[in-house]
């Protein structure tokens, strides 16, 4: 301590005549003297607040960065049309397509996994693309035939049961309370209320109102793809409603007898032979009464 007060006090030219001459005994005292000599010369400028502050205040500063409104908007509708595109491709990904096959008319269309379905008169189909090949369910309102390929499982959800297959071909028939399955190929698992069957070829099943009817079929593919409606012990209110979606007319009956059951076939694309089939066998007298409209009356 008493080094370092004798050296700020020999800088200053503060020392006593005693107190400097024991200075300069000490060791130190020509490093000491080399320092002064090389820093005398410097010199600090004073400094000047009022010239700073002044400096400061004349610099030019940056001018603030103004957006146009016109780009404004631009960003906005760019930001609103990648929005709009992502909400479009998430309707097409994940919406439900739906193929339907009006009266008088049929549809054939392909699923993604290019398994074909041909739709007949007045039915509906509703599935979804996304997933397709993981998830091959769809929705059957009517008559469908399919060709399924192979791969996954595929359902065929009804409002009267469902069918699975893994890859097959058969047709699916919903009418109000009947459920008609027919396996053309492979094997067909069908589910109704708590019953449970497995088709092969060539084997079909009927349920309405509960009961069961299996049979046994000879053709490679439904009869309505050759334009014939095919009935199996079907009454006549049925038949008739059958027929006004093949021929997309309407047909009124004033009959008493609607119990009998129809076991047979009918022509899809010759109304006039239709009418004489269905009158000989009910006994019955067809009228039409405009150009889709028919009217069957008791003989």
């Amino acid at each position: 301590m008493k080094k370092d007060r004798l050296l700020a006090k020999w800088l200053n030219d503060d020392l006593s005549p005693d107190e400097l001459a024991e200075f300069e005994a000490s060791p130190d005292f020509e490093k000491y003297q080399k320092i002064k000599k090389y820093t005398a010369h410097l010199e600090t400028d004073d400094f000047d607040e009022n010239a700073m502050l002044s400096n400061i205040l004349s610099q030019k500063k940056p001018a603030p960065k103004v957006v146009p409104l016109y780009r404004k908007w631009m960003f906005r509708a760019a930001a609103i049309f990648v929005l709009a595109l992502g909400v479009t491709f998430a309707m097409k990904v994940f919406m439900s397509e739906t193929e339907t096959a009006d009266f008088g008319k049929k549809t054939t269309f392909s699923l993604p996994d290019n398994s074909e379905v041909v739709l007949n008169s007045g039915s509906e189909i509703n599935y979804k693309k996304w997933n397709w090949d993981n998830n091959r369910h769809l929705e059957l309102k009517g008559e469908a035939y399919f060709r399924v390929a192979k791969g996954r499982r595929f359902e065929v959800q009804t409002s009267l049961g469902k069918v699975t297959v893994l890859g097959t071909q058969f047709n699916v028939k919903t009418r109000k309370n009947r459920f008609d399955v027919v396996c053309y190929e492979g094997r067909v698992k069908v589910n109704y209320a708590s019953t449970e069957i497995l088709l092969t070829h060539g084997q079909s099943v009927s349920f309405e109102n509960g009961k069961q009817v299996k049979l046994t079929v000879n053709s490679s593919k439904p009869e309505w793809m050759n334009n014939q409606i095919c009935f199996y012990q079907e009454n006549i209110q049925s038949l008739l409603e059958e027929v006004e979606r093949q021929y997309n007319i309407k047909i009124e009956l004033n009959a008493k007898d609607t119990i009998s059951l129809f076991t047979g076939k009918l022509p899809a694309k010759d109304l006039n032979t239709a009418l004489q089939i269905i009158s000989t066998t009910y006994h019955l007298k067809a009228k039409k009464v405009s150009e889709n409209k028919i009217i069957f009356d008791e003989k």
